[in-house]
């Protein structure tokens, strides 16, 4: 509900795992709650510091017959949302009006509605490359900002455990959102922003389809829980049947911010101040990866632990809650609106000239 976090703007990376089209399934997750106030912006479609169609680090990303494996249908499920009347729309479109707004005319918008001694709280899900700009564009920004929550990265130390760039087996190290775009990453990481960090090694913690899956049948159902629950149960399904999709339990993780974003006092969590350094535009085999480094003058809080059970249930008990459902269900119920006759009601009245 808008009384425990008001959501403001909506960015999506270009650059990372999803593409341009996902903007349409983010108007159409926007419009089944009835939020079409939300404006959505869309990032650079490169790293930081490239040209536009110079070489990224996106390579990384696996493909599929149609591009990113992982990208725009949500594994085909994408259909079963409402549509919304919003559609992305180039640049370029014959349409200027209603063209796409990049992610920086969204942050500009936003930052322009807030009243004196207000704050943004900001939570990062992909490569960090929309802060990085806005960052370096908009040299007061940090004034506006009270906090981000970074999902992402692993911070190297004693510890062995490895990152995810699977694809790039040569890294060991790094965690996809940082690999994306490194120079982006230490730009955010290494700034005097107040951010808290949801390392890959809290993330692997909440990476259990079947505990998220179980947490959702112990609720009532809700339009959003039996969708987060068909999502779940396609990917866990595809996990284990197909190579392809080894992978997928990664996004479980990213969920976490969310949640520990709003509930992280509930969780019984263990925060560690951290001093730390990004590898950026070095070598393929060591971007982005976070090493400790006592010479940083900045510090992050990075996310060290919480309890499992604990969140799995917070998780599921929002997506269950009637108060804040869906206005639209899914496409079935906006097919049978539609197909509705005008209401004919209130009574009519004559028009004389």
């Amino acid at each position: 509900p808008r009384e425990v976090i008001d959501v403001k703007g909506v960015l999506v990376n270009g650059n990372g795992w999803a593409n341009i089209a996902t903007i349409d399934v983010v108007y159409d997750i926007l419009h089944m709650m009835g939020r079409d106030d939300i404006p959505v912006g869309l990032g650079n479609t490169t790293a930081l510091g490239n040209p536009t169609l110079g070489c990224n680090n996106a390579y990384a990303i696996p493909l599929g017959s149609g591009g990113f494996i992982d990208s725009d249908t949500l594994y085909g499920l994408a259909r079963l949302l409402p549509i919304s009347p919003r559609r992305y729309t180039p640049e370029s479109s014959d349409d200027p009006e209603h063209r796409q707004p990049s992610a920086f005319e969204v942050w500009q918008c936003v930052r322009k509605q807030l009243d004196p001694g207000d704050k943004i709280t900001l939570l990062t899900s992909g490569p960090l490359t929309n802060l990085a700009n806005i960052s370096l564009s908009d040299r007061d920004a940090s004034s506006v900002i009270e906090r981000v929550y970074v999902v992402g990265g692993l911070i190297r130390h004693e510890g062995h455990e490895k990152g995810n760039v699977f694809t790039v087996p040569t890294n060991r190290y790094a965690e996809f959102n940082m690999f994306l775009d490194p120079l982006a990453a230490k730009t955010v990481l290494e700034s005097n922003l107040n951010i808290t960090l949801i390392p890959l090694t809290a993330q692997r913690k909440v990476a259990s389809f079947g505990s998220v899956l179980e947490a959702l049948k112990q609720t009532q159902q809700t339009p959003e829980s039996k969708f987060a629950q068909e999502l779940f149960s396609l990917l866990k399904e595809l996990q284990s049947r197909e190579k392809l999709y080894h992978h997928v339990d990664i996004f479980l993780g990213e969920v976490l911010g969310a949640v520990y974003m709003v509930q992280g006092s509930d969780l019984k969590s263990t925060v560690m101040p951290k001093r730390i350094s990004v590898v950026a535009n070095t070598t393929r085999s060591a971007d982005g990866q976070i090493v400790i480094s006592n010479q940083s003058s900045n510090l992050v809080h990075a996310l060290s632990d919480f309890d499992g059970d604990i969140y799995y249930n917070r998780l599921a008990n929002s997506l269950a809650n009637k108060k804040q459902s869906a206005i639209v269900a899914n496409f079935e119920e906006q097919k049978a609106i539609w197909s509705r006759p005008p209401d004919n009601s209130e009574p009519k009245h004559t028009k004389f000239l």
